[in-house]
């Protein structure tokens, strides 16, 4: 069973990126997702989190107005469309997935399923 992000990059201030979150073995749709991130030096930390529905997001304060947490159920893909980044985004983003379905849960320890990360840096 495998959880893969990607998408990241290196973006210049005020850019975009998107980034994916799919599996093989997993179905997505039946969980709850969470993109997560964490910089050298901090807790990982939740950035927007999905209900299996689709009828509850939660972003971090940080994120909100910028990021968008979106899925795909087609694709089993898992999206997080970011604009307006800044360089305090910068950090290894993480998918992760919760099939407890007890709700949209920020906390880390709730979540079953990690992808590897995938970098993402903005320069100023």
């Amino acid at each position: 069973v495998q959880l893969q992000a990607f998408g990241g990059g290196l973006v210049q201030a005020g850019g975009s990126l998107t980034l994916s979150c799919t599996s093989s073995g997993l179905i997505l749709s039946y969980a709850s997702i969470g993109w997560f991130r964490q910089a050298p030096g901090k807790e990982r930390e939740a950035v927007a989190c999905i209900s299996t529905s689709d009828t509850s997001t939660k972003y971090a304060d940080s994120a909100k107005g910028r990021f968008t947490i979106s899925r795909d159920n087609a694709k089993n893909t898992i999206f997080l469309q970011m604009m307006n980044l800044k360089p305090e985004d910068t950090a290894v983003y993480y998918c992760a997935v919760d099939f407890k379905r007890l709700g949209v849960r920020r906390d880390p320890p709730a979540y079953d399923v990690w992808g590897q990360g995938t970098q993402v840096t903005v320069s100023s």
